[in-house]
């Protein structure tokens, strides 16, 4: 991948702490770089159920 096709490490790792930012990248990219509009919206949709699952995680045995 050419570093114009590629998203950049730091919006791929935002994009899957906060999932909106994910969403709104790749509506912002979908037309002129498809890669990396993909790539931003597979990160978001792998940060919404790692999100739940630490969320999760942290009520149960941290705030019992």
């Amino acid at each position: 991948m050419s570093n114009n096709e590629k998203l950049a490490t730091h919006w791929t790792l935002l994009s899957q702490m906060l999932p909106p930012l994910g969403i709104i990248l790749y509506f912002r990219h979908r037309n002129s770089f498809p890669k990396k509009a993909k790539q931003a919206l597979r990160s978001a949709l792998i940060g919404i159920p790692v999100g739940f699952a630490v969320n999760y995680l942290f009520f149960k045995f941290i705030l019992k």
